[in-house]
């Protein structure tokens, strides 16, 4: 009977040790993470806080790469399902990446003006970064924004470290210098009364705010691999803020890539979007690693 209880004991000692080692291979291995979608995940209290977020499957925090999708919309308007023609297309082409894309709060009247739209992006993304053990994702975050979500995307790359250094930036056609919008306007369709309505005034009355929400004053040689597209009849930024931002690049040895599509106004789809994304594809592989 001795024996017997001894025998027992020994098989319910085997047994926890075979569930803990089953147990500890699931949570390393990779494949245990599935694709996951969580929409309109707050990251703050007010409503247009939020953020739609993809996970993929076999993601792990040592090496998921992260873009973060940030819409235009003249700082005034816009929402991330316009990313929503995009999303698959992401997927297919960047796989393995996560994929959040997020919303901010957004100019009206004389609520949320500049720099509201700079702070969400922060916010946003020091709660991912805080979130990524949660979401088995890594460190390597991209930006890619169009328009003014360019503009805030650029703005974050260039202006920030801490608490996370972006590996990468998707720039299309986001104004890089405020005062030269204002001022050198790209067409009657963008007069400088559309800035000065969400900074809250003029680069006169309000020198500060126009240098410090103006991506190109934060160039140095430390930025990040920067991927510009720009139209060349674009009607309302000019394609010299891109140009702008290439030869400021170009003088601190920044790697980036200029893509210039003469025909093309503020946006485009069809073979030059196909372009748009084959040169994205092949930019981001070369530099985020």
């Amino acid at each position: 009977m001795r024996f017997l209880t001894y025998i027992i004991f020994i098989a319910i000692i085997s047994f926890g040790l075979i569930s803990c080692q089953k147990e500890t291979d699931i949570n390393a291995n990779p494949t245990s993470a599935p694709e996951q979608t969580i929409l309109n995940q707050q990251y703050g209290t007010d409503a247009l806080q939020k953020m739609d977020i993809y996970l993929p499957a076999s993601r792990t925090a040592a090496s998921t790469k992260v873009i973060i999708l940030i819409h235009g919309g003249g700082w005034s308007s816009g929402d991330k399902n316009d990313y929503a023609l995009y999303l698959d297309t992401l997927k297919k082409r960047l796989p393995g990446y996560a994929i959040l894309n997020i919303n901010y709060r957004l100019a009206a009247g004389a609520s949320n003006l500049f720099p509201t739209q700079e702070n969400d992006v922060k916010a946003a993304i020091e709660y991912i970064y805080n979130k990524r053990a949660d979401y088995k994702i890594s460190d390597k975050f991209v930006l890619l924004g169009n328009s003014a979500g360019g503009h805030l995307s650029l703005l974050y790359a260039y202006k920030y470290t801490s608490p996370v250094k972006i590996k990468a930036v998707v720039d299309f056609f986001g104004p890089t210098d405020l005062v030269d919008m204002y001022n050198n306007p790209a067409t009657i369709f963008a007069p400088p009364t559309l800035i000065s309505a969400v900074v809250g005034g003029t680069p006169a009355t309000h020198a500060t705010l126009y240098q410090q929400s103006s991506p190109i004053n934060f160039v140095d040689a430390q930025s990040p691999p920067t991927i510009i597209l720009q139209g060349g009849v674009d009607i309302l930024v000019s394609p010299n803020q891109s140009v702008a931002l290439k030869n400021k690049l170009q003088s601190f040895g920044v790697v980036h890539q200029y893509v210039f599509y003469p025909t093309e106004n503020h946006g485009w789809v069809g073979a030059n979007m196909v372009d748009s994304f084959d040169k994205i594809t092949a930019f981001l592989q070369a530099n985020v690693n």
